[in-house]
């Protein structure tokens, strides 16, 4: 309902970014400028100081983006309490996870949500844990879900479980006997790694610090950016690695794998992250009382 070319500018102007916004918008960037000079040219005015590398707000356009806030609060409200009203759910809502959560556990969250939720449209990105809390700072999506701490005090983050990470190996493996076994004699064997800025990585990482070893001391054959990829690589004995236990379930059926619980163990938090909005879409609203009902069922299965 509200003016396209100012959600476009509104866009833009939160991320300071056309490019940035394009994708947020789902829109090429020649589109997302056509709109901001469409505005521009209504108001008769420049709202953005362009310069080869940045763009910055005029001060009519800081103006115009002050007043364009306040018309989608207005706007979310207004929809928010005509859902509450009606009974009505829908929307689209963009969804971010990091890979160990979108591969192994969202998709049959989201399958039951969209069961119940039908005219909600949800669309999945996915991305490590930095690129998931970069989007949700950017406003890009409107959740994340994510699979180590987060440090950006700004953003609500909510503990769903604790996920239990354990050491990954061939059967044949000289450690494949055994019930647990230390980080410190894991990695005296050849170590397949998650890629720089994965949120597994930096949780393992940490555990090697607390056990006296930095990632230089590692024997790293492979940094890999799939769950998959770090599997079929360990079960050819190309090397050993430590996976969440959630994303090896059927390996370990198949016999393919062998896990062995670490000692002392490592656990990691999957969280929901997302900005403290004042007013958000009455789906997202169920979207989050579903997965937290989730969470709670998990929790006492657990204890």
């Amino acid at each position: 309902m509200a003016d396209r070319r100012l959600q476009v500018f509104h866009t833009v102007a939160r991320l300071l970014s056309f490019t940035k916004a394009a994708d947020a918008l789902h829109m090429t960037q020649p589109a997302v400028t056509f709109q901001v000079r469409q505005l521009e040219a209504y108001f008769n005015t420049r709202l953005f100081d362009r310069t080869h590398n940045s763009i910055t707000l005029t001060e009519v356009g800081e103006r115009v983006y002050e007043s364009a806030t306040t018309i989608f609060e207005q706007y979310a409200l207004m929809e928010k309490t005509v859902t509450e009203m009606t009974g009505d759910i829908n929307g689209v809502l963009m969804i971010g996870a990091s890979t160990t959560i979108a591969e192994y556990l969202l998709p049959v969250l989201l399958g039951d949500f969209k069961i119940k939720y039908p005219d909600v449209h949800i669309r999945l990105k996915v991305s490590n844990t930095e690129g998931i809390v970069s989007m949700v700072e950017n406003n890009v999506i409107d959740l994340g879900v994510v699979e180590a701490p987060v440090s950006n005090k700004s953003l609500v983050v909510n503990l769903c479980r604790m996920d239990q990470l354990v050491a990954l190996v061939p059967w044949g493996h000289p450690l494949a006997q055994r019930k647990d076994v230390s980080v410190k004699k894991l990695v005296t064997y050849p170590y397949i790694s998650r890629e720089e800025g994965s949120g597994t990585r930096d949780v393992i990482t940490e555990y090697f610090n607390q056990a006296g070893l930095s990632f230089d001391d590692l024997n790293v054959v492979m940094e890999l950016g799939s769950i998959e990829a770090i599997k079929g690589a360990v079960a050819s004995g190309m090397g050993v690695s430590i996976l969440s236990r959630a994303a090896i379930q059927k390996d370990l059926q198949l016999g393919m794998l062998k896990e062995i619980e670490l000692n002392p163990p490592l656990e990691r938090p999957f969280s929901f992250v997302y900005q403290n909005q004042k007013f958000r879409l009455q789906a997202i609203e169920e979207l989050l009382k579903f997965l937290h009902n989730y969470c709670d069922t998990v929790t006492d299965d657990q204890s």
